[in-house]
């Protein structure tokens, strides 16, 4: 069901607190990136929403479904090499096609009639990233053609902006969890990691906050912990305003 009223930032908060407050809610990261898409699914009133979390080259490393048919059409992508979830990846852009039957029948030869012959119409995908790390991407299936409204599309790139919040968090408790006395994580490494955020927040030009999720999405990405990165930038072999646009 589709959160009503409101600006995009109170719908954020309110689909922040309903993913928060379901005592149901998985606490694996696939089974909450599931339950992320099912939710995000109601808000676009899509047929189904699927997500491939994505190491720097392109290798899926876990994918999750709102339903096991989005899965089908997830992992199709990867089965044939080709489809909107790639050329997202690959492009860092939204690729969103209204209409299945169309150019993309060309563009993905194998990928656009198979998708098709089981019913889907129209398919948009949604890099997830922070600055140049790139994490994965969200797509969206429809069954009947058209476009995204702009409601919808601003919904889109929200629940993207979510999963990534989501990714980003897991990363963040794993390197806790990654040390067994709390108190050298608190002051020690700590102490490092903001020695670092400050380091990138100059070099970038950006806020305090964002620079954080910068290194955060940079160690997600490239599968080591948010501490090992602090101490590349704070020793200076590590320079985000060399990474790619």
């Amino acid at each position: 069901m589709e959160t009503s009223g409101g600006s995009l930032g109170d719908r954020a908060t309110a689909i922040r607190r309903r993913i928060a407050a379901d005592p149901g809610a998985p606490e694996d990261l696939a089974g909450l990136l599931g339950h992320v898409c099912r939710i995000a699914a109601g808000e676009l009133t899509a047929s189904g929403v699927g997500v491939s979390v994505m190491t720097a080259d392109g290798t899926r490393s876990l994918s999750a479904a709102s339903a096991p048919a989005s899965e089908r059409f997830e992992d199709l992508q990867f089965l044939v090499g080709e489809g909107p979830c790639l050329d997202a990846f690959g492009t860092r852009r939204p690729v969103l096609i209204a209409d299945l039957s169309s150019y993309a029948m060309t563009r993905w030869p194998l990928y656009a009639p198979a998708a098709y012959e089981d019913g889907i119409r129209a398919v948009f995908a949604f890099p997830l990233q922070v600055g140049a790390a790139r994490l994965g991407v969200m797509d969206v299936f429809r069954e009947r053609p058209g476009p995204l409204t702009e409601l919808q599309l601003g919904s889109a790139l929200l629940m993207a902006d979510i999963i990534v919040e989501a990714l980003l968090d897991r990363q963040e408790n794993r390197d806790r969890q990654g040390f067994t006395d709390e108190l050298v994580w608190s002051v020690g490494n700590r102490a490092q990691l903001f020695q670092a955020q400050g380091m990138v927040m100059v070099q970038l030009g950006i806020p305090l906050s964002e620079a954080m999720a910068r290194m955060r999405a940079h160690a997600f990405a490239e599968n080591r912990r948010l501490d090992d990165i602090a101490r590349d930038v704070v020793n200076r072999t590590l320079r985000f305003d060399q990474d790619a646009p």
